[in-house]
Parts: structure tokens; C-alpha cells; sequence
């Protein structure tokens, strides 16, 4: 294992890459502000705090300055990951003014497969032993997250700013697609144009009808289960009818497994049972039409080469140059 947390380094200069990557989506987003700010809720808010995200960047940049260490650098490429969590949901708010797009997706899947897979899906399995490990599956995206950024932050450390690169962008890229592309997904818009309407294969437009009602019912599966209660919890606190095509829960999580893969094939073994589980839940919870998981595991490889080719030409520059042990730090 490399270089102990605290051990003082020689610092690099400047922006990280997940740090610059995340200013632009964060100008990109701020400009699109602008565009649209008659149509939006609270705009002025949205421009503050992304003000605000840009001034904690710039300090932690910093802040790292007077004290370089892997643990330094990690807090820096960490809190630009845990941001994530703010930039999703951003989503809706530009994607509620925009007509609502689900009537073509539930309309293709009908097509395609002459039913709607996530409906079907649970119907003819609403069994415990099926629901409880697909909604674990589920509910295993995030550790799933959580788990190949420590392997790498502890095993693989120089290739750590390279894993929040990838996985930073990628998110930015689906958070792009989903301003643009209104699909809220089948748990969201078979309540609102109704079962009957599902049953009969009649998919009505609902134009905005999203930005005015956010209400997500009890998903199905067996409501007694312990995982299917963390899934709801979850999704009650967290989801918003944004973010459907295409799936970046098959998306991120077949990155995952690629980077697992190529760090250590224990872990891609171990990461691999959830993984299968949570393709599957995408569409078995109707989080998903099946079209968004199949677009989320066909993107996953296009967006890992071209992100990939992205870090190397523009942003791979070594983490650290380190200090022999023996030899104290130059007095600054």
C-alpha cells in the first residue's frame, strides 16, 4: 500500500480533473439558468448555490495547498462525488418545463415487445424471494459506488483521480441527456395516465404535467420485506420524475463493474451478484422501461472509452511527486 494518509507531499498545482469537469457542468448548467429563468421556480436560488459549490472547489483547492496528502486530495475528489447527490435532482428542475416525453418511450415498448416488460415483470413474480433480492440489488448501487472508490483509494491510489473522473463526467453526461430528455419512467407515469390506460396499451401525452405533481406511490414488490422498505425510504426522500433514459443506475453500475474488473477480479466476483440483481430491479421496480436499461448498459461502454480518452489526452498528470522518507521537506 502506498504513502501513509498524512505523509506530506510535494502538492499539485491547480484544479483536479473531477474539479474541473464539474465547474464546467456547473457553468454549463448555470448559463441553460439563465436561457430559461422566466420558466423556472427558483432560479436565483439554483445560481447561488452552484456559486456556492464553485467557492467551496476553489478552497479546498486551497486549503490542500497547505497541507498535501493523499487525505487531502481524497476529501477534494470526495466531496466533488458526494455533489452528485445535489446534481440529480437539479435535473427535474430544468427538465419540468420541458413537455414530458414518457407517451413515446411506454409507446416504443409496446411496440418492441407488445407489453410493458415492467409491468409484466412483477405481475407474474411478486414472490418475496424475488422482490426482496432485486430490491437489494436495487438499494446496492450506492455501496456498490462506495466500495470500488475505496478499493481505489487504498489499493490503487494513483489511478484514484482517474475512477472520479470517469464516474463524475459519466454522471454529468446522463444529467445532460435527462435535462433534455423529460422520461420520467414507468413508476411515475403509469400512476398518472392510469392502469386502464397501461392495460389497453393506450399512452396518452401528459405535457407538464410533472411539473406541478411530484407524488411517487408505493412501488411493487412484497411490501413486507426489509429491502423493498429501503428502496421505498429511499425513493420516497431522494427520487423525482426525472432520469429514466437511459438508466444511469445500468449505466453507472456496468462502469463500475469494467473498473472492478480491471483493478481486481475478487472484487469484479464479489460486486458481480448485485450487479445482475440490479439491472433486473431497474425494471422489476419500474424505476425503468427495459429500452432505458438496455440504452444504460450499451452507453456504459461507449461513455467509459470516449471519458476514458477524455482524462488521458487532457487531465492525466501524476497525483503527487513524493518525498523520500529520509529526506526532510524543503522549508517553504
Amino acid at each position: 500500500m502506498a504513502l501513509n494518509l498524512f505523509t506530506r507531499v510535494n502538492s499539485r498545482k491547480g484544479l483536479f480533473a473531477v474539479e474541473k469537469v464539474t465547474l464546467i457542468y456547473n457553468l454549463l448548467t448555470s448559463v441553460l439558468i439563465l436561457f430559461i429563468f422566466q420558466r423556472m421556480d427558483h432560479p436565483l436560488v439554483m445560481l447561488t448555490e452552484r456559486a456556492v459549490i464553485a467557492g467551496v472547489t476553489f478552497l479546498l483547492m486551497y486549503l490542500y495547498r497547505l497541507a498535501p496528502c493523499k487525505m487531502t486530495a481524497f476529501i477534494r475528489m470526495a466531496v466533488q462525488m458526494s455533489l452528485l447527490s445535489y446534481w440529480y435532482p437539479d435535473t427535474f428542475e430544468f427538465n419540468r418545463v420541458f413537455p414530458n416525453l414518457d407517451h413515446l418511450f411506454a409507446s416504443a415498448e409496446q411496440w418492441l415487445f407488445g407489453c410493458q416488460p415492467a409491468v409484466m415483470f412483477n405481475y407474474y413474480l411478486p414472490q418475496m424471494w424475488v422482490s426482496e433480492p432485486f430490491n437489494m440489488g436495487y438499494f446496492a448501487y450506492y455501496p456498490m459506488i462506495l466500495i470500488v472508490a475505496m478499493y481505489y483509494f487504498v489499493f490503487r491510489f494513483e489511478l484514484f483521480e482517474k475512477l472520479s473522473f470517469v464516474l463524475v463526467t459519466s454522471f454529468f453526461v446522463y444529467y445532460l441527456i435527462y435535462i433534455f430528455v423529460p422520461v420520467a419512467g414507468p413508476q411515475f407515469y403509469f400512476p398518472a395516465i392510469g392502469a386502464d390506460n397501461v392495460a389497453k396499451g393506450i399512452f396518452p401525452s401528459i405535457g407538464d404535467y410533472f411539473n406541478h405533481h411530484v407524488e411517487l406511490l408505493p412501488g411493487p414488490g412484497y411490501e413486507h420485506g426489509f429491502f423493498y422498505n429501503l428502496v421505498e425510504a429511499s425513493q420516497q426522500v431522494g427520487e423525482r420524475p426525472t432520469a429514466a433514459f437511459p438508466s444511469s443506475h445500468v449505466g453507472i453500475s456496468t462502469i463500475l463493474m469494467i473498473m472492478s474488473w480491471r483493478a481486481s477480479k475478487k472484487l469484479f466476483g464479489f460486486l458481480l451478484p448485485f450487479y445482475v440483481l440490479l439491472c433486473g430491479a431497474t425494471v422489476y421496480i419500474q424505476a425503468h422501461y427495459l429500452i432505458d436499461s438496455i440504452a444504460g448498459f450499451v452507453s456504459a461502454f461507449m461513455l467509459y472509452i470516449l471519458v476514458t480518452k477524455m482524462f488521458k489526452k487532457w487531465f492525466a498528470v501524476p497525483m503527487f511527486k513524493y518525498q523520500p522518507r529520509h529526506i526532510a521537506p524543503e522549508p517553504q
